[in-house]
């Protein structure tokens, strides 16, 4: 133990004194906390939170930023990487590229929620990042799940100690940061996008847990049924979290045979993944890749594809409204001049599904959808406005010429 208190001890000298008593807190605090993680995660977490990758040659997707040669994978490799925000769907790897990154970096992993921590967490945890950098020398990575949620004031308290160096940061959100997050911790920060994982992805991280017996399932002795596989990674909408945790629950609750075998078929796939769940929000990027993809399918006149994506923004919960008014421009923009009655009815389709409501609504928003794909389709009056808009940009606007002024005679203001 120190003695800090020391009164006949010089004030420099007790400055000292207090200042490593500190680290040494920090540092016991710090292997408690770790102690404390890896005893949770070796016993009642998650498979998918066990089977977290730890090095970048287990991590399965995102090949555009971590395929070798790429930037983000040189930065963590060199340990060179500034502080990032991580922005894509839910079970994509955000956080286990964080936690992935700090292991190699050797660096302190400190996680903490936009959606919980407070002011005085964050002011506590920028505190001992800076005296473990002073003290031990040691990097701290502080992890900012679901960053978007902080407002301006709990993102600015960031920026100093980002600006300094004292800690890296790393953020994640399901939303584009570009939009969400405070313009100047973006301007600090380099942003990468993940995608869903894959299907063939997804089947890999199940054979990949199936036999580990020290982490995964392999002291269960599961058969798994190709169907089932497939059907888990399909309806996982490329989640690994989702995927792994359906097939453990599926595991755990299917009897074994006579032989201690576990049979995974497909209907226990069924069962462990129980409905479908969207990836959709109705805010943020999702929103408008799908209805870009049912304007597109429209315009191709693809009538299966438009409806397959009708019927997901509806599965999703979409406004009903927001997608009649969209009929409502595709039936002028696009359809135009080569069937006049395409706005009569998308009109008319407004008007319907404002007065039905849903769940019926849904109807004559496909009645309208197949009217549009099968529709000749003319651009002629939308692309005429647009060549006069830009002649009006580019050019002096014109006066208007004699021949075409009003005629009417002036009204004198004194009779």
């Amino acid at each position: 133990m120190f003695a800090c208190d020391a009164g006949q001890w010089p004030l420099s000298m007790r400055h000292d004194c207090l200042h490593q008593e500190r680290a040494v807190i920090s540092q016991v605090q710090d292997l408690f906390e770790e102690a404390q993680e890896m005893e949770t995660a070796s016993t009642t977490a998650p498979l998918a939170t066990r089977m977290r990758p730890r090095s970048l040659a287990e991590f399965v997707g995102q090949e555009h930023i971590l395929a070798p040669g790429k930037l983000l994978r040189r930065a963590i490799e060199a340990d060179r990487l500034p502080s990032v925000i991580f922005y894509g769907p839910p079970g994509s790897g955000k956080t286990t590229l964080a936690r992935v990154t700090a292991e190699m970096t050797h660096a302190k992993f400190v996680r903490i929620s936009g959606v919980e921590s407070n002011v005085a967490e964050m002011r506590r945890v920028l505190a001992a990042a800076t005296n473990r950098l002073r003290t031990s020398g040691q990097k701290t990575i502080l992890f900012v799940d679901e960053i978007h949620h902080f407002n301006k004031a709990q993102q600015d308290i960031l920026l100093p100690d980002v600006e300094a160096g004292n800690l890296r940061l790393i953020g994640a959100t399901t939303y584009n940061p570009f939009f969400y997050v405070n313009s100047a911790l973006v301007s600090r920060s380099q942003v990468f996008r993940l995608e869903p994982l894959t299907v063939e992805q997804l089947e890999q991280l199940i054979d990949r847990a199936l036999p580990d017996k020290e982490r995964g399932l392999g002291n269960h002795n599961v058969k798994i049924d190709k169907d089932a596989r497939r059907h888990l990674a399909k309806l996982s909408d490329g989640d690994a979290r989702k995927c792994l945790n359906a097939l453990e629950i599926g595991v755990l609750t299917t009897p074994p045979d006579s032989r201690g075998a576990i049979h995974f078929t497909l209907a226990a796939a069924e069962e462990s993944i129980q409905q479908k769940a969207v990836v959709y929000d109705r805010v943020g990027d999702a929103h408008y890749d799908t209805i870009s993809a049912f304007i597109k399918s429209m315009r191709a006149s693809d009538e299966k594809g438009a409806m397959y994506w009708l019927a997901k923004m509806l599965h999703a919960g979409e406004d009903f409204r927001f997608i009649a008014r969209r009929i409502v421009i595709f039936a002028s923009e696009d359809v135009g001049l080569a069937d006049p009655e395409a706005l009569q009815l998308a009109i008319a389709t407004q008007q319907a599904v404002e007065f039905v409501g849903m769940p019926e609504a849904r109807i004559p928003l496909a009645h309208a959808t197949a009217y549009m794909c099968r529709a000749a389709k003319s651009r002629e009056a939308y692309d005429s406005l647009n060549a006069a808009t830009e002649q009006i940009e580019a050019e002096q606007t014109k006066a208007v010429p004699e021949r075409l002024k009003n005629k009417h005679f002036p009204v004198n203001p004194e009779s």
